[in-house]
């Protein structure tokens, strides 16, 4: 990979993103790239976050537009996305530069809210998630009523607390909380995953990438949000339509290569408690 321009994202409202940031500007400078700080244009050969998952999630859109690599460097909770560790990021910085950090592609989803007057052909724009699109009530008393279809064909009628479309890079967020299966990155699904539900016998599904989900609400209900990547977008009233499908772009996404998927699970989700020795596997 070959970088000329680097841009680099900080976590809003926090010191040590900028204090970071100077010393990785003055590490590219050494190396003759050129580096900008809190822009997304492009012309950047990659972008480099210093903060945690929500600042990563909050540039995805753009970066997969502009198909700009993101590397994200944890400086928040959990770190799924952001994934190198503070004390490795001149490591990491050393093996891009060496072309060899590992590259994966994340699918992500475009949403759309139709409103009861507008066509699958209407004028209204897509916003995009690289976790989830989430459909969530806002009165504790209620239980709200989904229809929800998968291309043609009818699915159910969720009967829930929400309904959340997942990513699965997003399998590990609000997904999980919910009783969703975690999903390798590199399987292409979308994961359909009741929040709550009234019947038990309502479970996740995995569906296609290739098809469009459409839902709507059956009745009225008092303020149902739409949340894309954790920020309230949209409040759903009756006969307005949710659409969720796959995005066209992927967003590329850089982690260290000598880190596994579950490795990575084992240490952010204490999956059998931390510090084991891991057995050898038979031959």
């Amino acid at each position: 990979m070959k970088i000329r321009k680097a841009g680099i994202i900080l976590k809003k409202g926090f010191k040590k993103p900028r204090r970071i940031a100077e010393e990785i500007i003055n590490w590219f400078s050494e190396k003759g790239v050129k580096s900008v700080v809190d822009q997304v244009t492009k012309d950047l050969d990659i972008l480099i976050i210093l903060g945690g998952d929500g600042t990563l999630l909050h540039i995805a859109d753009k970066a997969s537009r502009y198909e700009i690599p993101v590397m994200g460097i944890n400086l928040g909770g959990l770190g799924f996305l952001t994934a190198v560790s503070i004390k490795e990021r001149f490591e990491a910085l050393e093996l891009l530069h060496q072309g060899k950090m590992k590259v994966e592609s994340r699918l992500l989803l475009k949403t759309r809210l139709l409103k009861e007057s507008e066509t699958e052909s209407g004028s209204a724009d897509y916003l995009y998630a690289l976790n989830d699109v989430v459909i969530s009530k806002g009165d504790i008393e209620q239980i709200i009523n989904l229809r929800t279809w998968s291309d043609q064909e009818f699915i159910t009628t969720y009967r829930a607390d929400g309904l959340i479309f997942s990513t699965p890079t997003g399998s590990t967020a609000y997904n999980l909380s919910s009783g969703g299966p975690i999903v390798q990155p590199q399987l292409p699904c979308i994961l359909v995953t009741p929040i709550c539900p009234f019947m038990l016998e309502s479970r996740p599904v995995l569906l296609s990438p290739d098809v469009t989900l459409v839902t709507q609400l059956a009745g009225k209900a008092d303020n149902v949000k739409v949340i894309v990547d954790g920020r309230f977008t949209w409040k759903m009233v009756e006969n307005s339509r949710l659409e969720v499908k796959t995005a066209s772009k992927p967003l590329h996404l850089i982690s260290m290569p000598q880190k596994g998927y579950f490795e990575i699970l084992r240490n952010k989700l204490n999956w059998g408690g931390t510090g084991h020795k891991l057995p050898n596997r038979p031959k």
